[in-house]
């Protein structure tokens, strides 16, 4: 979107450059067939001529910024919201996962309380030596 953006606004003032380039050289050619009789006229249309082709190809340019603008700030707010509930969706199946975990080792430990105790107490021998070592 900003390279056609991009270019769009490249060929608006290649464009009215161009034009600007075809009044000046009507009037270099006006000025030449008039044999500097209206020099002061010819010159000043074609200063006027000139200056209107600017004036529009700073408004296009200006139409052209406002549109990218736009919609840089659409694709922002878009990816903002995706984000966001992305990260809530994310939060939810984690805080499911947990949650569900908890309620296994609850379960397991309920049941076969005495198998727990003594998993419980070789973690915490391992654990530790394994600091003692550190």
């Amino acid at each position: 979107m900003a390279d056609d953006t991009k270019n769009a606004i490249k060929n608006g003032i290649d464009n009215a450059a161009n034009a600007a380039k075809k009044m000046t050289d009507r009037g270099a050619e006006a000025v030449n067939r008039a044999g500097g009789t209206n020099i002061r006229d010819t010159g000043q249309a074609v200063m006027d001529k000139a200056s209107d082709y600017a004036h529009q190809a700073r408004e296009k340019v200006g139409e052209w910024a406002g549109e990218a603008r736009h919609a840089v700030e659409d694709f922002a707010g878009n990816a903002g919201e995706k984000a966001q509930k992305w990260a809530g969706d994310a939060y939810e199946v984690a805080a499911e996962n947990v949650s569900d975990f908890g309620r296994e080792v609850t379960n397991l430990v309920r049941n076969h309380p005495l198998p727990a105790i003594l998993i419980g107490f070789g973690l915490g021998l391992i654990l530790g030596r394994t600091a003692r070592m550190i």
